[in-house]
Parts: structure tokens; C-alpha cells; sequence
């Protein structure tokens, strides 16, 4: 972790109030790992005095990209920021999704559900998966399922590009407006009901009481299941005490140090 200027290569809108933007550091690129995430000034001056947290959603030769909501006046400020301009950023911070090596055999594959703006880590997660041989077996490539989560179409984004890795996407939205109407636990239930082999782990990111089902889906299946939460990270070291989630084992965990990816079986839901 350290702060650096990076400089903006690209911000562009990808659908009503979404943003990708691309940023240019060496140090990112080779530092970042999926699920981790950066705080970025939003502009000088004390105009807006806290940095937003923001996740890492691709990782590139050259730096990295985050995908972000305009929901307030910080990311409302970045919306406006165009290529060229160079930004304060802290990072790469806290703990990202945990991979391990030996969890995929012939018979055994990965999950990804997002709820939202959730999707964002899940392809930086997604392409890791899919660029290195854990998803590979006798020359195979093992089968990515992505169930995405919306509650409209225009809050759907990135198919296409998981598409591109190919996985197997789903989507569903709470009004029907694109693809199955419904919730996306509904959609991780059927998926579990349907594969002809087992889930290996189901990697998940989104609101809380999504995750707060999917866990419990994924402990009665038995399933292992790596949450990323979402909570607002003020410093994103732990210092402000103001992410904190209650832990199974007693006491809270701070989302920004301590996560913001747990092991389901970490959090008292």
C-alpha cells in the first residue's frame, strides 16, 4: 500500500449513473489482487473532504480500472474527471478473495453472484480464474457460472465481459426487465439444484442481506463461500472504527482491514 498519483487514461459512462475508469500505475498493476480496493481523492480544496473506497475491478498491464456509482457529490466529482488529469489515490488496501490452487479438479468448478454494483471485484476475479490453470484440467477449461443480480435492467453491467471469459452468465432483476424475474439467492438455489458436479466455492458480492442468504445457502449445501462486503470505509485502514461487522468469533472485524473479503464463516449474519 502507498499513495501515488495515478493518471486517468479513460472515464466513461457505461450506463445511467455507472462509470469505468481507467487509471495508469505500474505499482497498482503488480500490487492489486481481486477483491482489494483503493480510496481516491474526489477533488482538492476540502470540497470534499473523504476519499471514497472503490473496488478493484480489472487489473492490467498498466494499472487497473474501478467501476463505480454516481450516488452522492464524490462520485459525482470523479464522473467529471476526464483523461489526462491525474488523481491522489491510496492502495492497494485490505484483503482480497483467497484462491487456492488445489480447489478445482475435473469435477469441481467456481460460482460468482453479484448483486448489483457488486459485479465490479467479481471480473477482476473472474479473469484470474480464467488466465491461470485453476480452472483448467487435461487441457479443459472448467465451467465459470456468474449469476448477476439487479433490481432493473439499466443497474445490469459487465455481461458482455464475463461473457468474453466464458463463463456462463445469468441474470436476474426484481422487476423482469432483463433476463429472469427474481432474486438472485432464487437463481444461486436453482444453479445448486441443476449442475451435473459440485461447486467448489461460491465467491459473492453484494448488499448485506444478499450475502447474509447466500451464506446460508452455502453452509447448508456445504459449500465453501468468500463474501465481499460492502460497507462505507472512511480511512480503509482501520483506524476510524467505522466498518465494523460483528464476528462469529466474538467482537467486530473491520471491513476495510480485516476484509473487506471474509470467509462466510467468519460473520456472526
Amino acid at each position: 500500500m502507498k499513495q501515488l498519483k495515478a493518471k486517468i487514461i479513460g472515464n466513461k459512462r457505461i450506463a445511467p449513473d455507472f462509470y469505468k475508469m481507467r487509471l495508469a500505475s505500474a505499482y497498482l498493476a503488480k500490487n492489486s489482487k481481486p477483491g482489494q480496493f483503493v480510496e481516491i481523492e474526489c477533488s482538492k480544496g476540502g470540497e470534499i473532504f473523504l476519499r471514497r473506497p472503490l473496488g478493484v475491478h480489472r487489473i492490467l498491464n498498466d494499472g487497473i480500472e474501478v467501476l463505480y456509482e454516481v450516488v452522492g457529490p464524490g462520485t459525482k466529482s470523479l464522473s467529471a474527471k476526464t483523461a489526462g488529469e491525474y488523481i491522489d489515490i491510496i492502495g492497494p488496501l485490505g484483503n482480497g478473495f483467497f484462491v487456492q490452487r488445489t480447489a478445482y479438479s475435473a469435477q469441481r468448478t467456481a460460482a460468482l453472484v453479484a448483486g448489483g454494483v457488486g459485479v465490479a471485484p467479481l471480473v477482476a476475479l473472474a479473469e484470474t480464474l480464467v488466465n491461470s490453470s485453476k480452472l483448467i484440467v487435461h487441457s479443459k477449461r472448467r465451467k465459470l457460472y456468474v449469476l448477476i443480480g439487479a433490481c432493473k435492467k439499466g443497474h445490469v453491467l459487465c455481461v458482455n465481459d464475463l461473457k468474453k471469459l466464458g463463463a456462463e452468465v445469468v441474470v436476474y432483476t426484481e422487476d423482469g426487465s432483463l433476463g429472469k424475474k427474481g432474486l438472485i439467492t432464487q437463481g444461486l438455489t436453482s444453479l445448486l439444484s441443476t449442475i451435473n458436479y459440485e461447486l467448489s466455492t461460491i465467491y459473492a458480492c453484494g448488499p448485506y442481506p444478499m450475502l447474509k442468504a447466500i451464506s446460508h445457502i452455502a453452509d447448508s449445501s456445504g459449500i465453501s463461500c468468500q463474501v465481499s462486503m460492502e460497507e462505507r470505509m472512511a480511512c480503509g485502514v482501520g483506524v476510524c472504527l467505522g466498518c465494523p461487522v460483528k464476528a462469529k468469533s466474538g467482537g467486530y472485524k473491520m471491513v476495510c482491514k480485516d476484509g473487506p473479503v471474509f470467509d462466510s464463516k467468519e460473520i456472526a449474519w
